[in-house]
């Protein structure tokens, strides 16, 4: 259950940092912004191949490539 939340958690702020980066406006809500940080985590840990095993450890270059990856989606969303 902490697994969950942590996620959940982590999932809103990188969302909001990705949102308030991203330069324009991008409108969208609560829900949809942790999805977004969610989805970023996912698209940076696919792009650097799951290659390290941290142990769980919370690292700035994995925040900072989550913030990245969701930055992709908002492009890619708006572009297509």
């Amino acid at each position: 259950m902490f697994k969950l939340i942590s996620i959940i958690v982590s999932g809103l702020f990188v969302g909001l940092a990705a949102r308030y980066l991203y330069p324009g406006t991008v409108p969208m809500g609560l829900g949809r912004t942790i999805l977004l940080g969610i989805a970023g985590s996912l698209v940076a840990g696919l792009a650097a191949g799951w290659g390290s095993n941290d142990g769980g450890q919370v690292s700035r270059a994995g925040c900072i490539a989550s913030v990245l990856g969701a930055m992709v989606l908002i492009f890619i969303g708006r572009h297509l």
